[in-house]
């Protein structure tokens, strides 16, 4: 059986056939053929953070592939009022067919897995969001970036960290600008640079958005002021100055480059409002794209639950 905690524990080929499932289901969804890939499964969405695109994308996601959702807060459930998690994972892996978990510390995420009988997918954690690269991916190959040179530019987070497994696994480049005291997690970084030995990835680190940006033909960035981080937010505006994306900063880029975006945006903060609405069309596509990408995700894991 296989989980999707981290892009780090798939091989290049594995992301591609996750990605090319997500393509076919697409297809088929926009033609109103909806296959029961998951006929009657139940898929148990446990959320810590409040969302509005992992939430709706899996419950939609699930449902178009004959299966049912189970929305599970933590204000609503047992791990809320102090039950081990490994005592709700192995509950409620005895009821459903999979788990979906957005929550805040890695470790417990793996932990739920370690004792899951059933797959069980990383919905967000403080260390990575791995389901929005395969998203970011997707979106990127319809708009016909085949050979990504990938700008990120704003702060090391777990967007950063997705990125820096994405391309180590798949062999692109990317380069990384962040603030000084907002680099990503050292140990992220040694993960993926010894991964990138293999897989052909370049990767670099600058704190100039300018020398990041240079040529790329992608370009994305994230919110300055993650949840949890309010406290924090007169200091991080000050730190970032400079970090917005806007028309200045996409004139360096490759003609024809995109922009992405994971959501929500904060308009004049990490990105300009002329280029928030400039690159819409890539942006909201990317958005709807968690829907397509999460059912590849579950249907893959499905397939794979004999591994």
């Amino acid at each position: 059986m296989r989980h999707f905690l981290s892009l780090k524990d798939f091989t290049k080929d594995e992301i591609l056939e996750m990605i090319t499932l997500a393509q076919t289901i697409k297809k088929e969804t926009k033609a109103k053929i909806f296959k029961p890939y998951l006929e009657k499964q139940t898929l148990g969405m446990i959320f810590e953070k409040s969302s509005t695109r992992t939430r709706v994308s899996f419950e939609t996601g699930i449902y178009q592939l004959g299966g049912v959702g189970l929305f599970l807060s933590s204000n609503d459930i047992q791990l809320g009022r102090g039950e081990p998690m490994k005592d709700t994972s192995r509950v409620i892996s005895r009821m459903v067919d999979m788990v979906m978990i957005r929550t805040f510390e890695q470790s417990k995420l793996e932990e739920f897995a370690h004792y899951s009988k059933v797959p069980v997918i990383n919905g967000l954690t403080d260390a990575y969001h791995p389901v929005q690269l395969m998203t970011d991916y997707l979106t990127m190959l319809e708009f016909g970036i085949s050979n990504p040179v990938v700008a990120y530019v704003g702060d090391g987070n777990n967007m950063t960290h997705s990125w820096l497994m994405l391309a180590a696994k798949l062999g692109f480049e990317l380069r990384v600008a962040t603030p000084k005291g907002y680099e990503c997690d050292a140990n992220i970084i040694k993960e993926a640079l010894a991964i990138a030995k293999t897989s052909g990835a370049k990767i670099t680190f600058t704190n100039d958005p300018k020398i990041a940006v240079k040529d790329a033909n992608v370009v994305t960035t994230d919110t300055w002021v993650s949840m949890g981080q309010e406290d924090e937010k007169e200091e991080r505006l000050k730190a970032f100055e400079g970090y917005i994306v806007d028309d200045n900063l996409m004139s360096l880029t490759e003609k024809n480059a995109i922009f992405l975006h994971c959501l929500p945006a904060y308009r004049e903060y990490e990105v300009s409002e002329a280029i928030f609405e400039k690159h819409a069309d890539e942006i909201f596509t990317e958005a709807e794209n968690r829907l397509h990408a999460q059912k590849g995700i579950m249907v893959w894991l499905d397939q794979h639950r004999d591994d």
